[in-house]
């Protein structure tokens, strides 16, 4: 089955103002570091808070697409009808392209910043945002953006690294991110809420991984120190609904 993707939406408004991946971040995108140990942990720890019943949406839409790894997760979880890819960067979008041209599954793709998505109003049944949001600028306008884009009952999924871990010295060194826009997990989940979102306390999880903590795990793998009891959290997943 060769299944070609639809090329990108494209659109005469200038794109947002977004601050670039670094080469090594857009190379840990690539890894199966990235798609074993942070996308499918994520994709399984949401499946486990998405409410009983709602298995299968009729149009999935990924926000911050990046290289496309998530896509083929997606259909194969959510059997959609349409299959949507965006992000800001055009290099991530041909990529994506690539990668569920690969699955021989057919997607749309979408050029534009996460706070000006170029979808219709009350067009998406479920919208998938994983590790984007610590990269935007304008968090609240997008948050009003995927809000606005999804159905009346329909689902984000939303899976965030928080402050605590964006700011620690090995993300500085390696990657690069607006710091001053950082939030705590109580703050993104007061955001997600303020926007209109019902999110109940049983749709929230606070993984506490390897790869999310300022020494990667190494004090446990190695010395065995267990992580404290009380801390503040680094990662926060959560499943929404729209009203």
């Amino acid at each position: 089955m060769n299944v070609q993707p639809q090329p990108p939406s494209q659109s005469p408004l200038p794109l947002e103002p977004h601050v670039p991946e670094t080469e090594f971040g857009k190379w840990f995108l690539r890894t199966e570091t990235w798609t074993v140990h942070v996308l499918e942990r994520a994709l399984a720890d949401l499946d486990t808070l998405i409410p009983a019943g709602r298995k299968s949406f009729d149009v999935v839409a990924d926000v911050g697409c990046g290289y496309g790894r998530s896509l083929p997760k997606l259909h194969a979880r959510f059997a959609p009808r349409r299959l949507i890819g965006m992000d800001i960067d055009p290099e991530m979008i041909e990529a994506a392209g690539k990668e569920v041209a690969q699955h021989g599954i057919a997607a749309e793709f979408v050029l534009c910043s996460s706070s000006n998505i170029r979808l219709p109003d009350d067009s998406v049944d479920l919208l998938f945002c994983h590790q984007t949001f610590h990269h935007l600028i304008d968090q609240e306008r997008a948050i009003a953006e995927f809000f606005r884009v999804l159905k009346p009952g329909g689902v984000l999924l939303f899976a965030e690294s928080t402050r605590r871990y964006i700011h620690s010295w090995i993300i500085r060194l390696l990657f690069r991110h607006p710091m001053d826009v950082q939030k705590t997990a109580p703050e993104y989940l007061a955001m997600v809420r303020a926007a209109g979102f019902d999110v109940p306390d049983s749709a929230v999880s606070y993984p506490f991984l390897w790869w999310s903590r300022e020494d990667l795990g190494m004090l446990e793998r190695v010395l065995r120190i267990k992580p404290p009891a009380v801390r503040e959290e680094t990662l926060i997943n959560l499943v929404a609904r729209k009203p």
